[in-house]
């Protein structure tokens, strides 16, 4: 039996490729000839970078960047080589039947026309998580050092770029990571402005002689999926501004001062368009790497699911194996464990999920390609112990099990 694994993590308990792992591992007590594929799985945000960079042969690099209250902050990224690439596709055409890369290579945007590919989070150095409630708030809060870790991947050769910006602690419009990267968001007297959103109201004038000038080489792949504008009712002030810090007056400023950031970008880059969907992700860092980098904004899990080059896993697969932590009914609206049922129901595969809890309302699952979910808890525990990861590891092999018990019977029938 050819089986197919890819499960999101389950946060605070397993990895993506720890839970995998942990699947095979309970397939195996059951079919021990089976052959298994983990791949990794995640949706663009928290996890994304370990999921990548492990599972598709990469490295993680350590840097020191600036975090969001201008402190210094640890934060790591992934690298992929070309050779990473080329590996996991000579494991491709080794274990199924292809015969020619036409679909793979249709499919292919790493390393694309040569260079590395980083995996960004933006969380690593400009998240929530970082500040602490009191702390939180976005006129201070920056994304210099999220320029910081693009521009030290840019220097170890990365010339293509997928990064997650969920999860921010800023809404400063991107010009913190502007600045990094070598851009001139000036005051009146030429010199940068302050970090957070009280700069954007010292802005009088955009450079960007001093850009570094690799920068122009490089593409991004950016995971988004708001489709907030950069302005208004629905922009990234007023929506996600509370929850940063921002009272009341803080939006109406924060939201006023990005339109004219906006205006003095339109007269420079007269591709700027701050009512473009996506464009107030992050505090507006998506409007900054639409309008001053060569980047898209796209689903985070058609990102991965793309990159992973899945769908060359799936097509020759007797079994699809996914899951998260939480399945629910918010699972069915686009998030990992549907996107990857999306592709195995091109080829007419069965899928079959596990995760840590199930709701009520996950049913609805079922009606999403999903054929069967499986729930890993196997008696009444506390939330510690149920999130501990060795109890998790040891509940996951033993569900997983006998679910395959199940169905190694009913083949044997």
């Amino acid at each position: 039996m050819n089986v197919v694994v890819a499960i999101d993590s389950l946060k605070g308990s397993l990895t993506s490729l720890e839970a995998g792992k942990a699947i095979s591992e309970g397939i195996k007590k059951v079919m021990p000839d089976a052959q298994i594929e983990v791949r990794p799985l995640a949706d663009g945000g928290e996890g994304t970078v370990e999921a990548l960079a492990l599972g598709m042969h990469g490295r993680l690099e350590n840097v020191t960047v600036t975090g969001p209250l201008g402190e210094q902050v640890s934060a790591a990224y992934g690298i992929l080589d070309e050779t990473s690439m080329q590996e996991a596709e000579d494991r491709i055409i080794a274990g199924t039947q292809v015969q020619d890369r036409t679909g793979m290579e249709k499919g292919r945007s790493m390393c694309e026309g040569g260079g590395r590919t980083a995996i960004i989070e933006m969380s690593a150095a400009a998240g929530i998580t970082l500040v602490t409630e009191e702390e939180r708030n976005p006129m201070y809060t920056t994304t210099y050092g999220v320029g910081e870790m693009i521009k030290d991947a840019i220097q170890k050769g990365c010339r293509h770029f997928i990064v997650g910006i969920g999860g921010s602690a800023t809404n400063d419009g991107g010009i913190g990571m502007l600045q990094a990267l070598g851009y001139g968001i000036l005051d009146k007297d030429g010199k940068q402005v302050s970090y957070g959103a009280q700069g954007l109201n010292e802005i009088e004038k955009i450079t960007d002689e001093y850009v570094i000038p690799e920068l122009k080489e490089c593409t991004f792949r950016v995971a988004c999926d708001v489709t907030n504008t950069l302005c208004g009712e629905q922009g990234c002030s007023a929506i996600f501004g509370p929850q940063k810090g921002a009272t009341p007056t803080m939006i109406m400023q924060m939201d006023k001062w990005l339109a004219y950031f906006a205006a003095l970008s339109r007269e420079k880059y007269p591709q700027a368009n701050m009512n473009q969907a996506g464009t107030g992700a992050a505090g507006g860092l998506g409007f900054a790497f639409l309008t001053y980098t060569n980047a898209v904004l796209e689903s985070g899990i058609k990102i991965v699911l793309e990159e992973t080059r899945l769908e060359e896993y799936v097509k020759d697969a007797d079994i699809v194996v996914t899951g998260e932590g939480r399945l629910d009914g918010q699972t069915a609206f686009g998030k990992a464990p549907i996107g990857v049922a999306e592709i195995a129901k091109k080829y007419g595969k069965k899928v079959i999920a596990f995760s840590g809890c199930v709701t009520e309302d996950a049913a609805v699952c079922n009606e999403h390609g999903i054929d069967a979910f499986f729930p890993i808890l196997r008696g009444v525990v506390t939330l510690e112990e149920a999130m501990n990861a060795e109890n998790a590891r040891e509940n996951m092999i033993a569900t997983v099990e006998q679910v395959f018990r199940l169905i190694d019977a009913y083949n044997q029938r």
